[in-house]
């Protein structure tokens, strides 16, 4: 009897479990099953990559960063421009210096979730956890149906839902329909700044072929279903909607600290998401490649939390100050209302959109943003909105 019952713990006992099976999660999980660690990823819903919240774009650039290349069928659609519009003015910003695209993040994650597995990760689905607690120096992990798991470290990748159980209110509402429509450009994204219908964000059309893409909105207070279908009305028929998807966004920067003992945050769970986009491929899978990298060294050197302060210390290194920077941008934006919108995007010039498109980054958006700010109607008007505030935006753009 005893025999079976440590055969039993020690089955389910591992060095680190992650709660979530997205890109973050995954990331970390593949690290350390890399370093030898015994680990298991538990996810909620039945199928890893579902649902597909994100648009799913990225760069060529960004996912070797990541230590990916993706197969073909993971690729949807290569992006050649953006086109950035808001009632009255637009322009176009050409992307073919580095290569942008969309990928089917359901074949995408389960990418990730293969090269983990392969790297000795266990990974179950449809394990919807209910309670995380530390006792005797450990984690339990109890999912839905009762089951138990033991751990050395938790790492939590269970994205938005961590930070409202957190108390953090600035989560906007945002949805996306999978659409077949004529009107959508195989190889242009549309941006579409209107402050009264999607007040502090976007519309967005992210083409993922011929004549199909993803449509989206975001907002402050909007109800995404309602604005979707008026959007796509503005559009005109024919088009067929075919799915939809909707999911909180995160649009506060990162939130610090990124551990708390030996739980270790990563992901949209830890605001590692984009001030101006929401957008988090990149930017939380670095995290949980360097919460992964952190948790081994702990493990495998024994030096407790100094290699979990290396982890927040990697990631605040790289993207730190381009997402304080970015939220300075996102202050400025929230009050700007139509009528400034149009003003800024038409005294934009051209040489500064050949400037973005021939020498921006598309992974790091702060300098296509002081650039498109960096004018003289642009100074006025912020100097009008913003007062004293304008003179420490001035001095942190000038920074960049």
């Amino acid at each position: 009897m005893f025999i079976i019952l440590s055969s039993v713990l020690k089955a389910d006992y591992y060095d680190a479990i992650v709660g979530g099976g997205s890109v973050s999660g995954l990331l970390a999980a593949r690290e350390m099953s890399s370093k030898g660690l015994k680990v298991l990823v538990l996810e909620e819903d039945h199928e890893i990559g579902t649902p597909e919240h994100c648009g799913g774009v990225v760069s060529q650039k960004a996912l070797e960063s990541l230590g990916i290349i993706p197969r073909l069928k993971t690729i949807d659609n290569e992006i050649k421009s953006a086109l950035i519009r808001t009632r009255n003015s637009s322009f176009d910003i050409n992307s073919e210096n580095q290569r942008v695209i969309v990928i089917d993040r359901r074949s995408f994650d389960k990418e990730l979730a293969l090269q983990a597995q392969k790297n000795g990760a266990e990974i179950n689905t449809r394990s919807s956890i209910i309670s995380v607690r530390f006792e005797e120096s450990r984690f339990k992990v109890k999912i839905q149906g009762g089951k138990v798991f033991v751990s050395k470290f938790f790492v939590d990748a269970r994205g938005v839902g961590t930070l409202v159980n957190k108390g953090k209110r600035n989560i906007i509402p945002s949805g996306q329909f999978e659409v077949y429509a004529p009107w959508i450009m195989k190889d242009t994204i549309e941006v579409i700044f209107d402050s009264d219908l999607y007040p502090g964000f976007f519309a967005w059309i992210i083409p993922t072929g011929e004549g199909k893409g993803k449509v989206g909105v975001a907002g402050k207070n909007i109800n995404p279903n309602l604005s979707i279908e008026q959007f796509l009305e503005t559009r005109g028929k024919p088009y067929s909607i075919v799915r939809k998807i909707y999911a909180p966004i995160w649009i506060s920067g990162y939130v610090k600290p990124f551990f708390d003992g030996k739980t270790v945050i990563v992901g949209d769970a830890a605001g590692q998401t984009k001030p101006t986009t929401a957008g988090g491929i990149y930017t939380g899978g670095m995290g949980g490649i360097y919460a992964g990298r952190a948790i081994s060294e702990s493990v495998l050197e024994g030096n407790g939390s100094s290699s979990l302060d290396q982890y927040e210390n990697n990631w605040l290194t790289r993207f730190g100050s381009e997402f304080d920077k970015l939220l300075l941008f996102r202050r400025i934006l929230e009050r700007l209302d139509n009528k400034a919108l149009d003003k800024l995007f038409s005294d934009i010039s051209k040489n500064t959109i050949e400037k973005i498109s021939s020498t921006g980054d598309f992974d790091f958006h702060s300098f296509a943003l002081k650039h498109f700010l960096n004018t003289q109607m642009s100074i006025n008007l912020m100097s009008t909105l913003l007062g004293n505030e304008y003179r420490k935006i001035v001095k942190d753009l000038s920074k960049i």
